[in-house]
């Protein structure tokens, strides 16, 4: 690119940058807000910028007509939701009224920026009640999906006007309507050895659920918080292990014959004497096995549909390892010296043994109940 090439083309983009900036641009485009607010901000920097002083006047004239204009159109149309249209123009309009109120050199340009407080306020409560009443028509349907729509639109409704009468007590009447109530029944074992440790079990269950968040709409209760909350549950989540086996124990024995060239066996005059020693080695291995079958089953109360019916398994391997050996000791590693110098370690208890094989369970059981109340 030569010289008089570049000359043009930053000259360009100078024309360019200048017509961003001033709001020049936008004007042209129709996008009469951008207009005024870039025009705004290139006087606030520069309150003789004359390309910026013809576009305010301008720009904020067509901005001002054109709001007024949708706000009237609005008005006529049979849109419920016609109101935060309406309420949206009357903010636009405020805004770039205060925009221009804040450039003492725009004031000249346009002075006394109209704002439209009132209506702003009248259109807020409007939009309201328009939500308002929708939600009461939705909620009157009489199901759970009309309920989750009357309690977004009741939501609304209060951001708009917090004030609104009422608003809060539809809210919640919105809420409990729409919400699915599920009743879970604590984990059946039949085994009073086992008892404390699936209390443990259920415990975490308990945990989870009274923390679940993972939709709005569902509720989960147990057995007793449902009674004593006179609850008309929905559906119930049925818990019951159909098998397991705590401590199964299998024992290994593997032995290799180990053998090291080039080690020093003795010496004399010569110096050392070098030979081959060799060592029969044996590795125990033990492991205890624990596993089990939970069987999960959701009912709706309402048409005793068995809706769900899946069976989740668990294990928990228990491991320990040790060795012997008969021979030259030399023959051996370092590691697998320091595995002979281990004794045989009792396993865990059968308690803990229970514990440990359900923790895999009660992890599919979260990702199970997350996945299949997302739905709801």
């Amino acid at each position: 690119m030569n010289t008089i090439s570049r000359l043009r083309y930053f000259l360009y983009l100078s024309i360019l940058f200048v017509g961003c900036t001033t709001g020049k641009n936008a004007l042209q485009k129709g996008d009469y807000d951008a207009a005024v607010s870039k025009a705004v901000d290139r006087l606030r920097s520069s309150p003789q910028n004359k390309e910026a002083m013809q576009v305010l006047p301008v720009a904020f004239d067509m901005a001002l007509k054109t709001h007024l204009r949708k706000i009237d159109e609005a008005k006529v149309s049979a849109d419920a939701l016609k109101w935060e249209s309406i309420l949206y123009r009357y903010q636009r309009i405020n805004q770039l009224s205060d925009e221009v109120n804040a450039c003492p050199s725009c004031l000249t340009l346009v002075p006394n920026p109209p704002k439209y407080v009132k209506e702003f306020e009248d259109s807020k409560y409007q939009a309201a009640e328009a939500r308002y009443l929708l939600g009461e028509r939705a909620l009157r349907e009489n199901n759970r999906q009309s309920a989750k729509v009357a309690y977004n639109h009741f939501l609304k409704a209060e951001s708009l006007y917090p004030s609104l009468r009422g608003v809060k007590e539809k809210i919640e009447d919105a809420y409990w309507a729409a919400v699915l109530k599920v009743v879970v029944q604590p984990a059946i074992i039949n085994s009073n050895t086992y008892r404390l440790s699936n209390d443990y079990f259920q415990q975490q269950i308990s945990n989870y659920l009274a923390t679940y968040r993972g939709n709005t709409f569902v509720r989960f209760y147990s057995e007793q918080e449902a009674n004593k909350q006179k609850v008309r549950a929905d559906q119930l989540v049925e818990l019951h292990f159909d098998d397991f086996i705590v401590g199964q124990t299998y024992v290994k024995e593997r032995v290799e014959k180990l053998q090291k060239d080039s080690v020093v066996i003795g010496e004399n005059r010569r110096g050392k004497i070098y030979g081959t020693v060799k060592a029969t080695y044996s590795v125990f291995e033990k492991q205890v096995s624990s596993s089990g079958l939970l069987n999960v089953a959701i009912v709706d109360l309402n048409t005793n549909k068995l809706l769900q019916n899946r069976k989740l398994p668990g294990t928990y391997v228990w491991v320990d390892s040790w060795a012997s050996f008969r021979g030259d000791e030399r023959a051996l590693n370092n590691q697998q010296y320091a595995l002979t110098r281990k004794r045989e370690v009792m396993p865990p208890p059968p308690g803990n043994l229970f514990v440990e094989f359900t923790k895999p369970i009660y992890a599919q059981l979260v990702d199970n109940i997350t996945a299949f109340y997302s739905r709801y």
